[in-house]
């Protein structure tokens, strides 16, 4: 080694060392007085240090006057792109990295980068030809076997994303901080292949919460729901503050017949995730089925109060409430507790229906006629609300909504016949 060389070294490790010990500006200055005297590969090990450091404007210049002087240089190139997709700027990326020459070793690489940002901008063929190309010059090379696993991933290809997953896997347990076989097990899930997907996921040795999660839930759609279970109850030993599982598991004890594992995993979802209108709508449900009615009402409604159009819920405790005769509770919430005016029609008619049998016709008038501005063409509103009319003495407006129902439903001959004699029985007034 020269003695320039040896020279320059110790002058890199004295930026280096002053950098660790937090003198930034003494080091840049030593870094700066380098670059000045550097040829192109000199200047890369200072540029790279730059951008280790997050100083990418001062890395910009180095490679943009590595550039100017030697246009050719491919690892430049690649270095400058990445700064430019930094920050955001795509076509710059785009147009230095289709310069690189076919024949230079670092044109592989420029395809993979090309092909993220072919993918960023949607353009999903572009980015899969230079895929498919890298994968045509360096067949072996892992990272473009995950590179295609994971775009094909991305864009709905399961099947084919199995096929580099596979090959990968033979190789390597992880890649790029993913874990080759969850991924496989997820691509198969996704693709509907429920039994290969749980043969990757148990071939796993884990303690990893996220993929444990995983596990459990593509279990639990696959309605293994023994396999659901001891899986998310070993992700709880290991994490109990983990609120997302809380719902599946709860609902997972259920279709196994524990109600009391369900019940209690319910209610600690709703300890954990107090505002997660889902957690508390299952355990209402949950403690419905338990027996437990009047905390299931409870549950339920809070489950509205986070989110008054929260239709599943609403409906279910419609149902509830019709079921168990509690007229007044439904007519205060559908009046008091949500915005009715803000749901489907369908909430106006269960209202009107729910005045009806507590016998306040004038409010059930008003809430049908509220109704049929919604669902004046769905045909069992139109029938019982013109059937509602006869019983309020409103001939002529039960024969024009009976009409309006034989219009859509001509086939029903019982009701013509009850129209016709409403009719005899108008004109004869």
């Amino acid at each position: 080694m020269t003695e320039r060389k040896v020279k320059r070294v110790e002058h890199l490790n004295r930026a280096i060392e002053l950098i660790h010990h937090g003198d930034m500006e003494q080091a840049l200055n030593i870094l700066q007085e380098l670059a000045k005297n550097s040829d192109n590969n000199e200047k890369l090990d200072i540029i790279q240090i730059y951008i280790e450091l997050g100083i990418e404007d001062e890395a910009r210049i180095l490679l943009e006057d590595i550039i100017q002087k030697e246009p050719k240089h491919a690892e430049a190139k690649i270095l400058l792109a990445d700064i430019f997709i930094n920050d955001n700027e795509d076509e710059k990326a785009i147009t230095i990295l289709n310069e690189i020459d076919r024949t230079n070793g670092f044109y592989t690489q420029a395809l993979l980068q090309l092909a993220d940002l072919y993918q960023a901008q949607g353009l999903f063929e572009v980015a899969e030809s230079k895929l498919i190309e890298a994968k045509r010059l360096a067949p072996d090379e892992p990272v473009i076997d995950f590179a295609l696993g994971e775009f094909l991933f991305s864009i709905g290809d399961y099947h084919k994303a199995t096929i580099y997953f596979d090959k990968l896997a033979k190789e390597t347990e992880e890649f790029a901080g993913v874990n080759i076989q969850a991924r496989l097990a997820e691509a198969h899930a996704l693709n509907g292949e429920f039994e290969e997907a749980l043969e990757h996921f148990q071939s796993l040795d884990t303690e990893d919460p996220e993929l444990l999660f995983r596990y459990g839930f593509l279990a639990y759609k696959s309605e293994r729901f023994e396999i659901a279970i001891k899986t998310w109850e070993k992700l709880l030993e290991l994490e109990l503050e983990y609120p997302s599982v809380y719902r599946y598991l709860a609902q997972a004890y259920e279709e196994e017949g524990l109600m009391t594992e369900a019940s209690e995993t319910a209610e600690k979802g709703v300890d954990m995730d107090p505002f997660n209108k889902e957690m508390w709508y299952v355990a209402g449900r949950i403690l419905h089925k338990s027996g437990r009615s009047d905390e299931a009402f409870q549950f339920i409604e809070e489950a509205i109060r986070i989110d008054q159009e929260y239709q599943e819920a609403l409906l279910f405790l419609v149902e509830i409430y019709k079921n168990e005769g509690e007229y007044t509770r439904l007519i205060e919430l559908l009046s008091n507790k949500v915005d009715i005016d803000q749901l489907d029609g369908v909430f106006h008619w269960e209202l009107a229906k729910a005045y009806n049998e507590e016998e306040q016709y004038n409010e059930a008038l008003n809430a049908y006629q509220n109704a049929y501005t919604k669902m004046d063409k769905d045909v069992d509103f139109m029938r019982d609300y013109g059937y509602f009319l006869v019983e309020e003495g409103r001939i002529s407006d039960a024969i024009l909504v009976l009409g309006q129902y034989l219009a859509m439903e001509p086939s029903d001959f019982e009701v013509e016949q009850y129209v016709e004699r409403l009719r005899n029985r108008d004109n004869t007034l």
